[in-house]
């Protein structure tokens, strides 16, 4: 594990922790009462949604160009909001970038 993979795990374990939390003491169907409980909450909501669809849409090509599949990633994202980017994160941290080791042929 490298420094990258260990620092994702640390906001990985704390957001886990802060979600299990959340959910002991609002229960999981608890969270959309507050997110409709008012027009600033919902907007936060919307936002969030928005962001993630992006997010989900970037891993999704991501995984595709490794060779990796995105799918487990983007159901925890639509299950689980930011534990499935995360976790792709940690996934990817150790691998070699995209594109970083060209063939020798491609470098004449």
């Amino acid at each position: 594990m490298n420094k990258k993979q260990i620092a994702l795990s640390l906001v990985l374990a704390d957001f886990v922790a802060l979600t299990a939390y959340a959910v002991y003491h609002y229960s999981y169907m608890g969270f959309f009462e507050v997110i409709f409980a008012n027009a600033v909450s919902l907007q936060i909501f919307v936002d969030l949604v928005v962001a993630l669809a992006f997010v989900m849409v970037w891993m999704w090509r991501d995984a595709r160009q490794r060779g990796i599949a995105a799918a487990p990633y983007i159901l925890l994202t639509l299950g689980l909001g930011s534990i499935g980017p995360l976790l792709y994160l940690i996934r990817i941290a150790g691998d070699e970038p995209v594109g970083a080791s060209a063939p020798d042929h491609a470098l004449a």
